[in-house]
């Protein structure tokens, strides 16, 4: 096993936000992710109401979160949009949805 010293300038990540702290924001706003949500649930009820209930527990999910000013919970979002994407059929509008809605929560 070796050490390695470096002396000179480190060049890294910066450090952004207040007091140095590191912040990483994934995704689109919390209102973007939120009519996304409201427009899969339209958009299943048309092409796969099979689906639609998945879609409404998501977007109610976002809902709550952001009333009671909390994150929403990911793992439940993330199951939710794997279960649309799975059921949805490939190319339709449905599923390009549920991927778009999963770039905007940063997933």
């Amino acid at each position: 096993m070796s050490t390695y010293n470096f002396h000179g300038n480190i060049s890294g990540p910066g450090n952004y936000g207040d007091n140095g702290k590191i912040e990483m924001h994934y995704g689109q706003s919390p209102a973007d992710a939120l009519r996304l949500a409201g427009e899969l649930v339209r958009q299943l009820r048309a092409e796969s109401p099979a689906l639609a209930g998945e879609a409404e527990l998501l977007r109610g999910e976002l809902v709550r979160a952001d009333e009671e000013g909390r994150p929403a919970d990911r793992g439940r979002l993330r199951e939710w949009l794997e279960l649309i994407s799975v059921g949805a059929a490939a190319g339709s509008g449905s599923f390009a949805l549920a991927q778009e809605l999963g770039r905007a929560l940063g997933m």
